[in-house]
């Protein structure tokens, strides 16, 4: 298994415990070949600046030392992809740095959206239940008062033929009412309850 550096606390301000700066590119070489103290004084020299870095964007200073200490890790994983002649090491670890940030702050966003897209859907679906309930309960409301416009015999034979599904003769039976009686209420009674509710077709 790999060597994994254990990492100290980023943050700005941190003393180098090597005062001369050893070249940094030399330094990434000796860290390309696992050498660990060559790791430990890049660190020193290179933490506080990733930090900083990263902490202008992410703004969060706890996870701003999460991500920086992610940055350092990279450094040490990728340390053979670095070319000098490509830029420096302080370029090549901001470039890693920002990049970091960016995805830490993009995350976080895109959790935030995830979880306000969740409560909006749950907020409309409640909506929607409620809205739908109150539009059931109007036009129920509507009806009954409908209804009560009818004269009597429209209003039985009108709730016995759509509400209670009986046919037209069986509506006759129940109602002691000749057929043709029946269904010339039951048509006047549909007109004015058709009118009564705003129906136009």
């Amino acid at each position: 298994m790999p060597w994994t550096p254990r990492l100290r606390e980023a943050g700005p301000g941190r003393p180098a415990d090597h005062a001369d700066h050893t070249d940094h590119a030399e330094l990434m070489q000796q860290v390309a070949r696992g050498d660990k103290q060559a790791f430990s004084a890049l660190y020193d020299a290179l933490a506080p600046m990733v930090f900083g870095i990263v902490v202008k964007v992410v703004r969060d200073r706890a996870q701003s030392e999460e991500v920086a200490q992610e940055v350092m890790i990279d450094l040490w994983r990728q340390a053979a992809r670095f070319r000098p002649e490509a830029g420096s090491v302080t370029t090549w670890a901001s470039t890693i740095a920002h990049r970091r940030a960016v995805d830490r702050v993009r995350s976080a966003q895109a959790a935030a959206d995830r979880e306000q897209a969740q409560a909006a859907r749950e907020h409309r679906t409640a909506f929607d239940e409620v809205a739908e309930e109150v539009e059931t309960r109007l036009a129920s409301e509507q009806v009954r008062r409908c209804l009560r416009g009818l004269t009597e015999l429209q209003r039985q034979a009108v709730t016995l033929a759509y509400f209670g599904g009986l046919t037209y003769r069986e509506v006759a039976q129940t109602l002691r009412t000749p057929l043709p009686t029946v269904k010339t209420r039951m048509r006047d009674g549909l007109i004015r309850l058709r009118d009564c509710m705003g129906v136009t077709a």
